[in-house]
């Protein structure tokens, strides 16, 4: 097999094969890079280690302490004995209990006056904390006042840990694998840093920086260490995009050129309105790649309402003019169902083109979802392949085998899936060449977390809203600490459906849930504050048939579920739609799509059980008409809770970017990275997304530079390696998840 490179070398070499197993079984570590890769999580001083007053209950602790005092206690008239150990670290006191034949060796170890880490699982006895049979080690075995004094200059790196493998074993083991590199020389370490960005950026070396991020010495150590390991996380996920990108652009694709006096054309001249600059410049952007013999690969960013249909529209019907199709993919038949909708509305007699009564100048733009009705499928398909139909949209029956185009030119996907590479390669084999593809989201996403998940593509955004939009007043209506409030909310709905408008209100779950399921649903995991958690949400069900009974009576109040029936759902909306309900009690399946300019209000129940960015798009669809919005968040959260922070922040900003940073500071990073790009999550463990744009910014810039010159990495072996771990651990993701 030839040299092994050091760190690919598996850890049962280095440390024989008892503890590799537990590493590899408990912990997921099988080589000496994954053991140097598992950096501390913290480090202890002495002077702030998890202080004993704060040891949280029922979690595995390490705690560095002093013994001050040990005794044996009989018990059981005298048959049985126990060794009770107390320590303290100057903040608190913590005990430790040994039970059986081994107190007397313990008590030899523990005398009081020495210091010692000690592991095991907090619990407590008659109110006091205690460790029951810990795990420890004592430091500095003749507590002179120099050892602990050199002792407390130490930095002690405290190891993601399991009851299996505590963290000084860990450490350990981290010591035996640096010294066997210390021995056999660091040259056998390859470095994935290209030189001259290391030296350039000042950054340590590689052996450096793992050799301090475990050992350190000082806190600047620590510094150094990390902003080392950090850039290797950000440079090797930026090549990855960068070579992704690098290889798309070499794909050749179809120029699509707008044609004068087109179907964009005859479709922009009966535009009641007239688009934004926003809207402007971005299909400035889109029109120029499409005119390009490379596919696009552009991700539309824009609020709900900021009109990304209307310009995913602009592009699909410039495509269509070219001469080529254009699909659009919606994540639920719903969506499929509402966007078909909302086109053919846009487009009016445009989209009857070859029936009688279109127009000349038209197209047909089909449906495609999974639940059609053959004869319908059957036409659908055919128009399709014939190229009679220029623009399909649906689900992701489009991608499946047997739909096949005439000339597919551009793909609009729209976000809430997680449109994956290989869906996207399986409607690139749809074109005669790959066509150009356009992303929406609906969700503002800070630009680093657009850099790492959709790092492959380029990004527009469209800031502001639609000329006619009309703003939203907010406020949260604190339901327990101001009860009357809640009942002039139920007014101004009253007020608004007098006057001819419309309202939602929305509620986290439907109500004819199996029993069992308790109501619980996303609820926040404040559980200590939370006193509303003792009863369940509010559900649709029993607050409609309140708000019908009580303060909302005499108006048409009805539902919509996502358990109802399809025809059902389509049935009430198209009512609500057309004016003949007043208020609509709803979950979430109103989040996205449904369009009602004349709905001016919505009451949002329980509002504290949503999350940030769930609440700004559901506040999106008031609004939309010449009338102003006007959103309720109510809760029955305490004022001081950071559940109430969070409703105060929505209402406080209409700007989605602002708030979806404010969500992403709540939330932890993973939920945030999710599961939106395979292995991304599952390759940062230094990174942070949120705080460490610069890194990434800057890291985006030089993958980019070392793409464009070797886009083969062919000078650079080392990279290369890093690179295939990295893709090979993405590919293994998205096989489990498969």
């Amino acid at each position: 097999m030839g040299h092994v490179p050091a760190l690919d070398e598996p850890l049962k070499k280095t440390l024989g094969g008892n503890t590799a197993k537990v590493m590899a079984e408990h912990l997921g570590l099988h080589t000496v890079g994954d053991l140097l890769h598992h950096y501390p999580r913290r480090y202890a001083e002495r002077g702030e280690l998890t202080r004993l007053n704060d040891l949280p209950l029922d979690e595995h602790v390490t705690v560095v302490a002093q013994v001050s005092d040990a005794r044996v206690h009989k018990f059981n008239a005298g048959r049985g004995q126990r060794l009770e150990v107390t320590l303290t670290d100057g903040s608190g006191r913590l005990q430790l209990v040994f039970f059986g034949r081994s107190i007397y060796h313990h008590q030899k170890e523990l005398l009081p006056g020495r210091r010692g880490m000690f592991a095991g699982k907090v619990g407590t006895f008659r109110n006091v904390r205690q460790l029951s049979h810990p795990a420890y080690e004592m430091l500095g075995k003749d507590s002179g006042a120099d050892t602990v004094e050199a002792w407390a200059q130490q930095l002690i790196p405290l190891y993601p840990a399991c009851a299996q493998m505590e963290s000084w074993k860990i450490s350990n083991a981290v010591d035996v694998v640096l010294a066997s590199l210390e021995a056999t020389g660091w040259e056998a370490v390859t470095d994935p840093l290209p030189p001259a960005l290391q030296e350039g950026r000042g950054l340590l070396p590689l052996p450096e920086a793992l050799r301090k991020v475990h050992r350190p010495r000082t806190k600047a150590d620590i510094e150094d260490a990390r902003a080392r390991l950090k850039w290797d996380e950000a440079f090797v996920l930026q090549v990855a995009l960068a070579r992704r990108r690098h290889a798309d652009a070499q794909l050749p694709a179809v120029p699509r050129k707008p044609v004068a006096g087109g179907l964009l054309d005859a479709f922009d001249a009966r535009l009641p309105f007239t688009l934004t600059e926003g809207q402007r410049q971005v299909s400035a952007e889109i029109f120029d790649d499409l005119a390009t013999e490379h596919p696009m690969h552009r991700l539309l960013q824009g609020e709900v309402g900021s009109g990304k249909t209307m310009v995913a529209l602009r592009a699909m019907l410039a495509v269509v003019d070219a001469g080529g199709q254009a699909a659009m993919l919606a994540p639920t038949e719903v969506l499929a169902q509402q966007h078909h909708r909302s086109v053919t509305e846009m487009m009016g007699d445009l989209a009857e083109g070859g029936m009688l009564g279109g127009s000349d100048q038209g197209t047909k733009v089909v449906l495609l979802t999974g639940s059609m009705g053959m004869a319908a499928r059957r036409q659908a398909l055919l128009d399709l392949v014939t190229g009679e139909a220029g623009i399909v949209i649906g689900t992701h029956a489009l991608i499946e085998d047997k739909v096949q185009f005439h000339d597919l030119g551009l793909v609009v996907v729209d976000e809430q899936h997680r449109f994956g590479v290989e869906q996207r390669d399986a409607l690139r084999s749809k074109g005669k060449q790959p066509p150009h593809l356009l992303v929406m989201t609906a969700t503002p996403i800070p630009r680093t977390v657009a850099m790492t998940v959709f790092g492959d593509l380029e990004t527009s955004v469209l800031a502001q809203l639609p000329a006619g939009r009309s703003p939203i007043a907010s406020h949260v209506v604190p339901a327990k600490d101001k009860p009357h409030f809640l009942a002039r909310a139920w007014e101004r709905v009253r007020e608004e459906a007098e006057a001819g408008h419309q309202a939602y209100v929305v509620c986290p779950r439907i109500g004819d849930e199996e029993e069992g399921a308790n109501g619980k649903k996303k609820s926040s995991p404040e559980s200590p504050e939370d006193e509303a958690e003792k009863r369940p949400p509010l559900a649709v069900l029993e607050v409609a048939e309140q708000l019908a009974k009580g303060p909302l009576a005499g108006l048409r109040v009805e539902v919509l579920h996502g358990r109802m029936q399809p025809d059902a759902k389509d049935d009430v909306m198209r009512r609500f739609a057309a004016g003949e309900v007043d208020v609509l009690v709803a979950t979430t399946v109103i989040e996205v799509g449904v369009n009602v300019p004349n709905a001016t209000a919505m009451v949002i129940m329980d509002a504290d059980r949503f999350g940030v960015s769930q609440l700004h798009q559901l506040r999106g669809r008031v609004g939309r008409g010449s009338a102003a919005g006007l959103c309720l968040l109510v809760s029955e959260m305490p004022e001081a809770s950071p559940a109430r922070a969070r409703l105060g922040a929505v209402a406080s900003t209409l700007d989605g970017f602002e708030l979806s940073r404010i969500d992403l500071e709540q939330r932890r990073e993973g939920d945030v990275l999710g599961q939106a790009q395979s292995g991304v999550r599952s390759s940062l463990r230094m990174l942070a997304v949120i705080d460490d744009e610069d890194i990434i910014t800057a890291a985006r810039e030089e993958a980019t530079a070392v793409v464009a010159a070797d886009p083969e990495l062919s000078t650079l072996p080392a990279l290369r390696t890093a690179l295939d771990a990295l893709l090979d651990a993405e590919r293994e993701e998205f096989l489990d998840k498969g």
